[in-house]
């Protein structure tokens, strides 16, 4: 059951590789007494449809990409961990007797997993967490159990192997936000009990994670993204992807693009984080949230997070997860906070190592 490592928590160093639509992004964190310290990033981006809505379709192309951010990086780690999208992946509480030992609760997990999951057990690979005491009954216990289907699992292991890392941890994108989300909680005022909306926003796909008290309670994912905008820019200037996607970032596109291709982008923007809202309050208890982060790509747009917060009159800030880190030497510092909000999930993944 072992091969979906999501709650194995190793203490040796791994590097938290994040394998999105549009690039790869690489991280390796050390400890430094109570705080952490980057020591390698690098990013690198990938061939147009290597990767289509988190599926991995070029294994041999996306292989290549990692060895090459690997080798950019300089970094000795050969040990890496990988996400698998939290909508790939099933989850349930299930509550099993107290007095079991890990071993037998294994066995006894295998024998009744398939009454919890829709697959054929050997197309799935299996974890659990045990989570505490039941509440309802002090003699069970309640345990996590998470599946996702092996072709899933199996494609990141190959990808990692190709590039001549060692698969250490298959994690689950939404547990990698929730660790990475203990970077920014610092930094946001009356931490305890809040409601915290994640609004991740990647290329061609949002990922709303809601975390109450730090633990996530909601996710959903919605096609929408930066691909939009860089697509946008291609049609209304005639540049090839690459084009767009250089001048989107560097600038010197003509004076009409901010008022009638960003501004409008930003208010399409605002509309997706309103409309994901929604759907996490017409399927709860909650009608509010305290505070919303702003990750992933698109969120590193200038004044994007002020115009949430006016819109929706909800504080809002860019996630920076390296905030309160010190950086090594060989990192560019600059390159780095760019990238700040678009790597979280590489965060939390670097992370596995500690907590």
């Amino acid at each position: 059951m072992g091969i979906l490592s999501i709650f194995d928590k190793k203490k040796k160093p791994v590097l938290g590789l994040d394998v999105s639509s549009t690039s790869v992004k690489l991280l390796e964190i050390s400890q430094q007494g109570d705080g952490y310290r980057v020591e390698n990033y690098a990013v690198r981006p990938l061939p147009p449809n290597a990767v289509v809505e988190k599926n991995i379709n070029d294994l041999e192309a996306v292989s290549q990409v990692v060895k090459a951010v690997v080798q950019s990086s300089r970094t000795k780690i050969k040990d890496a961990a990988v996400a698998v999208a939290g909508s790939s992946v099933i989850t349930k509480i299930i509550e099993m007797p107290g007095d079991l030992s890990e071993d037998a609760l294994e066995t006894q997990i295998s024998l009744e997993a398939d009454q919890y999951i829709p697959y054929p057990l050997e197309e799935v690979a299996i974890d659990f967490d045990i989570l505490g005491p039941s509440a309802k009954n002090p003699d069970q216990i309640n345990v996590l159990l998470a599946a996702c289907r092996r072709e899933n699992v199996d494609i990141r292991v190959s990808m990692l192997d190709l590039a001549d890392l060692k698969p250490k941890v298959v994690d689950v994108e939404a547990y990698t936000m929730e660790r990475a989300f203990a970077l920014i909680q610092e930094q946001l005022e009356d931490q305890e009990e809040q409601v915290v909306a994640i609004v991740d926003i990647g290329a061609t796909m949002t990922t709303l994670s809601v975390l109450v008290d730090g633990k996530t309670i909601y996710t959903r994912e919605q096609l929408f993204g930066g691909k939009q905008l860089t697509e946008e820019i291609q049609r209304r200037y005639g540049l090839s992807a690459e084009e767009a996607g250089l001048a989107k970032k560097q600038g010197g596109l003509p004076d009409d693009y901010e008022p009638e291709v960003l501004e409008p982008f930003k208010d399409a923007v605002v509309q997706q984080v309103t409309r994901s809202l929604q759907f996490f309050f017409s399927s709860s208890q909650y009608n509010d949230v305290d505070h919303i982060v702003l990750a992933g790509g698109v969120a590193a747009l200038n004044g994007l997070a002020g115009l949430i917060e006016e819109k929706l009159g909800t504080s809002s800030t860019v996630a920076n997860p390296f905030a309160n880190m010190s950086v090594s030497s060989r990192v560019n510092h600059a390159a780095l906070l760019n990238d700040a909000p678009a790597l979280m999930i590489a965060a939390g993944l670097a992370m596995r190592s500690f907590v």
